[in-house]
């Protein structure tokens, strides 16, 4: 009985500081991508995507993002990372994460947004930047949506051109759009409050 009371004490007290670690009070907390290109600065918006923006502190905290590359480039439309470190292995994912795509923030250009498949509630840590105002990928009606949680505040310079690299068909990956030169993302980091 002792070592269950332990047990769960110990579990109460790391969920407890896992919540600390990503800034649970901070409605609007603000994260840096430091990539071969240049910094990125977003902020995130928990008070319309809590869910998800909890999601992905969950993975900055955790330095899961950091040495991963930006695996999918469309100019005029995207730039996609979490998924990949440089040898384009996966990273480890955590369970997925319910669709908040319904909160009123649109993928228009300079946001980010969860990556995810057809089934709408799929996105685990891959997430996007919208480089253009995207708005097909927001829901509608007649279905969901990709979840926006936040917005580019500084760096949509180095983004753009992120956006504008070469690419091409990945025989590792299975995909087109993959840059040729390996778009690095060196690390992603909380800023504290």
């Amino acid at each position: 009985m002792r070592a269950l009371c332990t047990l769960l004490l110990t579990l109460c007290l790391s969920a407890w500081t896992w919540a600390d670690d990503i800034q649970s009070d901070n409605l609007f907390p603000v994260v840096e991508f430091d990539t071969s290109k240049g910094k990125i600065v977003v902020e995130l918006d928990r008070s319309r995507a809590p869910l998800t923006v909890d999601n992905f502190l969950r993975y900055v905290v955790a330095g899961s993002y950091n040495n991963t590359v930006f695996h999918r480039v469309i100019a005029d439309f995207v730039v996609q990372g979490g998924g990949y470190d440089p040898k384009l292995n996966e990273i480890e994912e955590h369970a997925p994460i319910v669709n908040e795509s319904g909160s009123g923030l649109s993928n228009a250009l300079g946001t980010i947004a969860m990556a995810r498949s057809n089934d709408p509630h799929s996105a685990t840590s891959q997430f996007y930047f919208n480089v253009a105002d995207n708005y097909d990928l927001d829901p509608s009606s007649r279905r969901w949506g990709y979840a926006v949680f936040g917005e580019v505040s500084e760096g949509e310079a180095i983004l753009l051109q992120l956006s504008q690299v070469t690419t091409e068909f990945s025989a590792d990956l299975g995909a087109p759009n993959v840059p040729v030169e390996p778009l690095l993302l060196h690390k992603v980091v909380l800023r504290p409050e």
